[in-house]
């Protein structure tokens, strides 16, 4: 019995992996057009990083976090998101201390131990940024249009902002207690996490996607009720950027996210082509979390896009998949030749594959055939004399004799 991947794990691979570095490359460009710089984070941590972050009382704390002891005793996790670890390594590396704001992204895996679904494993990949160092209502704003804008470029339609204010610590704990006093009154109906919630995070109660829950919270308080005159002119202002940069958006009273750090604005992009498990990403404002983790009074900023699920939803045709290597094909004992012209190809940005182990020419084109393959060329020991190659194009039926000094152009014009 040949072993197998670890449950909620899997392979990527070609064609999948065209879709996946198709989607990086264009996010990586947009990027760059915003002043956003890479960062690369451990895989894992000290576990106190994503407890202290995260918040004790979540589910990915709570339930989902891969955490094991190592050979000194210590508690390490693997992360499960990429916040806290940014922020670990802002503050590790007095990014601060530079002043201005910092602008990163990152690209990798995450694991949380949750029941795998369709566009949802327990190692998946994020793409996500941080902006520190600015409480401008603008930044919500363009940090928002930036996903919409990565989005749009690699033709996503069908997509909507949904976003909403958790307040800040002047508003916040009025509510709070207003939505206890509520959940208290239909306790019996919530599952057996959020009862407990009630007392710990009642705000997760709203974010609990148990069905029964759902349906007991719609009538709960509107937070948007309770938000102090700061934080109101703060979401008025977000509105008024996302108006200016044509953003489409629509408030949503019960959106809180699943992360404890999270401070005024939160939002989520979602997709009306996942089903029910529909959002691709989500993020928000977090201007205590820096605090928090033991750095300087630092505002925060930032989101993070599930790749797996939205690999899900890119356009077959929007990824170029078509098979443009040149097999080049030995005819007889000019394996040699055929080395020297994949060099020079290869040489020029081209593509090459020798087919060295063919036993025949009518194999060698087989073989192409099999792969989807169009372009051959066929190099037998009379054009090494000749220093030509006959080229072959295995879908219009056609082919005829190129030098080699004009092979390059002749090839481009040919696959382009």
């Amino acid at each position: 019995m040949p072993v197998k991947t670890v449950k909620g794990t899997r392979d990527i691979f070609y064609p999948d992996i065209e879709k996946w570095r198709f989607f990086e490359d264009k996010a990586r460009e947009v990027l760059k057009t915003y002043n956003f710089k890479e960062i690369i984070t451990p895989i894992f941590e000290y576990t106190e990083v994503f407890a202290r972050g995260i918040g004790e009382d979540t589910d990915i704390v709570h339930k989902e976090m891969y955490t094991f002891t190592d050979r000194k005793g210590r508690s390490i996790t693997l992360r499960p998101e990429n916040t806290a670890s940014v922020v670990r390594a802002y503050l590790e590396h007095k990014m601060y201390a530079e002043g201005g704001i910092k602008r990163l992204f990152y690209i990798g895996p995450m694991f949380r131990y949750e029941r795998p679904q369709k566009g949802r494993y327990r190692q998946f990949f994020q793409l996500g940024v941080e902006v520190f160092g600015s409480k401008n209502p603008y930044i919500d704003a363009e940090t928002i249009e930036l996903v919409i804008t990565i989005l749009e470029k690699v033709g996503l339609k069908g997509l909507s902002v949904k976003i909403n204010s958790l307040g800040c610590e002047k508003c916040r704990p009025v509510y709070r207690d207003n939505l206890k006093k509520f959940l208290e009154s239909v306790k019996d109906k919530l599952c057996e996490d959020c009862k407990r919630r009630i007392d710990t995070n009642p705000l997760r109660v709203l974010d609990c996607k148990v069905p029964t829950c759902k349906e007991a919270v719609k009538n709960a308080p509107d937070i948007q009720q309770s938000l102090c005159d700061e934080c109101k002119e703060h979401q008025s202002r977000v509105f008024h950027y996302l108006n200016t940069m044509k953003v489409k958006y629509e408030v949503d009273a019960n959106l809180v996210r699943g992360l404890d750090y999270y401070t005024r604005t939160v939002f989520e992009v979602v997709s009306e082509n996942l089903g029910s498990q529909n959002a691709i990403l989500g993020g928000g404002r977090y201007d205590n979390l820096v605090k928090e983790l033991g750095g300087p009074d630092t505002p925060a900023f930032g989101w993070a896009l599930g790749i797996d699920r939205l690999v899900l939803l890119l356009d077959e045709n929007a990824v170029d998949l078509s098979n443009k290597t040149v097999y080049v094909v030995p005819a007889g004992n000019s394996t040699d030749y055929c080395f020297k012209v994949a060099k020079d190809l290869r040489e020029k940005g081209f593509t090459c594959e020798v087919l060295a182990d063919a036993k025949s020419l009518k194999k060698a084109l087989n073989s192409v055939n099999k792969q989807n393959g169009r372009f051959v060329l066929i190099a037998g020991e009379s054009e090494a004399e000749k220093d030509i190659v006959v080229f072959k194009d295995m879908a219009n039926k056609t082919q005829k004799e190129i030098e080699l000094s004009k092979l390059a152009e002749e090839l481009k014009n040919e696959i382009d």
